[in-house]
């Protein structure tokens, strides 16, 4: 019997997700429940490409930026509890629901992203999240949104 993964770190991550720098958007992942919910942590730097053009004097990581993080941590959580750690899971979205930005996010901050599934089953490719992304304790964005994990392979 194998040992549930309870919390993915950057070699896991990058053994479940195809995405590399720049656009792999999580650093770790807390607290993984099956495949219901997770913590994601994303450490928000300067050294963003992003960072460059949004803006200039001004940095703010951009808001699809963060939905796609919680995507990533909902991707890492699906795979981490299903094994599939072979680099073929690829995830499209769906669709993006509900979303609503409240706070800046900028370089020094720790975005911390609670993700929960709303519906989605292990072999099941159509999944269904809701998220909450998070700086100190103060919301910075939510979303719901729906994907297809795609196995290749």
């Amino acid at each position: 019997m194998t040992t549930p993964v309870t919390e993915a770190d950057i070699q896991l991550i990058q053994a479940i997700l195809p995405h590399r720098y720049p656009f792999l958007l999580v650093d770790k992942v807390r607290e993984i429940n099956g495949t219901s919910s997770a913590l994601g942590i994303k450490n928000v730097t300067m050294n963003e490409p992003h960072f460059q053009g949004h803006f200039p004097g001004n940095p703010i990581m951009p808001g699809v930026t963060i939905v796609e993080a919680m995507a990533q941590t909902a991707a890492v959580m699906v795979g981490a509890s299903m094994g599939l750690t072979d680099g073929n899971l690829l995830v499209y979205f769906m669709s993006i629901d509900k979303c609503k930005f409240r706070r800046k996010v900028v370089p020094g901050d720790v975005l911390e992203m609670k993700l929960e599934t709303l519906r989605g089953k292990p072999g099941g490719k159509v999944w269904r999240f809701r998220g909450l992304a998070e700086v100190e304790g103060e919301m910075a964005a939510e979303a719901e949104f729906m994907a297809m994990m795609d196995m290749q392979g």
